[in-house]
């Protein structure tokens, strides 16, 4: 059972920036993948940004340039940097590791005022 704990989520006005933590209660670089997810308000669970193995990295079209992935092995912790948010970016992220299965944290809320 592998544990996934976000924070850094919060209120932010279009053009800020926030950057989410994902702390991981096993190796992140044991993992065949993490990333992190959005969900807005009556949409669908979208992907934002993928690591996976030695470091290939995705983002979805609609943050890329703005969002960075990255990892600290040291600190089994997986964060998105993102910046020059947009009202679109608001919703629930979630930290998602693939291991032997998917696992999932609770979320963290962001949400951007215009």
């Amino acid at each position: 059972q592998v544990q996934l704990v976000e924070s850094g989520g919060g209120s932010v006005q279009a053009g800020g920036s926030l950057r989410l933590s994902c702390a991981a209660s096993a190796s992140i670089f044991s993992a065949n993948a993490m990333a992190w997810y959005r969900q807005a308000v009556g949409k669908q669970r979208e992907l934002v940004a993928r690591v996976i193995g030695v470091g290939g990295v995705s983002y979805a079209d609609a943050v890329k340039g703005r969002f960075t992935i990255s990892r600290d092995s040291a600190k089994n912790t997986v964060y998105l940097q993102m910046n020059s948010l947009k009202p679109e970016d608001t919703g629930v992220y979630y930290c998602n590791g693939v291991y032997d299965t998917a696992y999932w944290g609770q979320g963290t809320q962001v949400t951007v005022s215009s």
